[in-house]
């Protein structure tokens, strides 16, 4: 851990792409709380120069995009904005909650195009949302990148536990981990599987080994997704969203049944607000497949779907 940020799998592709000779604008994307602005942030170290637009909590800031402005014109006056010098190659721009300015969204594509040099992130919550608004998204002048929970790995390092996450890597059928290892990792396992991987979750146990700690920050997270389905109030029902979320907490275990999602719902409204919640990160499917050979697609049921939280 490094300055309270703990090290992420992701680090790795954002240092790949600043050090890039071509690239271009970058939009990480994933489902609330799971760590971009951190891990941006900590990108923002390896730069001489760091600028955060958060259109979230500055909307003045969007004001700047209201014209159809040259990135290099723009780039000058964000600049004088913020008292940070914004130069190609020593800064990095990043765009937070950039879901609440769609016109600066519509502007990553002309960074491309027209300051390419220029290093810019982008990221936000419900991305997939207001994407839907924007029609023929910079398709092939912006690079998408998605980011998800702690992975098992992931939390072993933040324990501190490098080697054995190194060693569970490393292990397989011909080199099997000994028995001792094996159960200090499975002990490992109930812990992650009981706190999950969100960071706030991790780092709440890292800092206090105490589950219940852990646990009242999982409690605060669910009940800020629920509060978010209200956002969603002109596609689907936040009342019929909730019960869905609810189900499928409930039916993790097994097969989905969209019967016993939503009682008073029919099925097809089921499906869309499960879809939903699908493109806001909240649930994945994972899709049965009879794995006779390969591709595996090839075999898939997609009317048996398990989908987990």
């Amino acid at each position: 851990m490094q300055n309270d940020y703990f090290i992420r799998d992701i680090d790795s592709v954002l240092n790949t792409w600043s050090r890039g000779k071509t690239r271009k604008p970058l939009l990480l994307r994933g489902a609330r709380q799971v760590g971009k602005t951190s891990a941006i942030r900590a990108l923002g170290r390896s730069f001489r120069h760091y600028v955060e637009i958060n259109f979230d909590s500055d909307a003045e800031a969007g004001s700047f995009f209201s014209q159809n402005i040259d990135p290099v014109e723009l780039s000058s006056r964000l600049s004088l904005y913020t008292r940070t010098p914004i130069i190609p190659g020593e800064t990095l721009l990043f765009f937070d909650e950039i879901q609440s300015c769609i016109p600066a969204m519509k502007a990553l594509r002309y960074f491309y195009e027209n300051h390419p040099q220029q290093h810019l992130i982008a990221a936000g919550s419900l991305l997939e949302f207001a994407l839907e608004e924007i029609p023929s998204f910079g398709v092939g002048r912006i690079h998408s990148v998605f980011m998800y929970p702690f992975s098992f790995y992931e939390f072993l390092g933040a324990l501190g536990e490098g080697v054995l996450a190194e060693a569970c890597r490393n292990a397989g059928p011909e080199k099997p981990l000994p028995e001792p290892v094996h159960k200090q990792l499975l002990d490992r396992l109930k812990i992650f599987l009981l706190i999950g991987g969100m960071p706030e979750s991790v780092a709440r146990y890292v800092q206090s080994r105490d589950l219940l700690h852990s646990g009242e920050v999982l409690e605060d997270l669910l009940t800020a997704f629920r509060d978010d389905f209200s956002k969603y109030r002109s596609k689907m029902s936040s009342l019929v969203l909730k019960e869905v979320f609810e189900s499928v907490m409930h039916q993790a275990e097994g097969k989905f049944i969209y019967e016993r999602a939503a009682l008073e719902t029919g099925n097809a409204r089921v499906k869309q607000a499960l879809d939903m919640l699908i493109m806001a990160g909240l649930a994945h499917p994972v899709t049965h497949s009879a794995a006779n050979g390969i591709p595996l697609g090839a075999e898939i049921n997609p009317k048996c779907r398990r989908i987990i939280p």
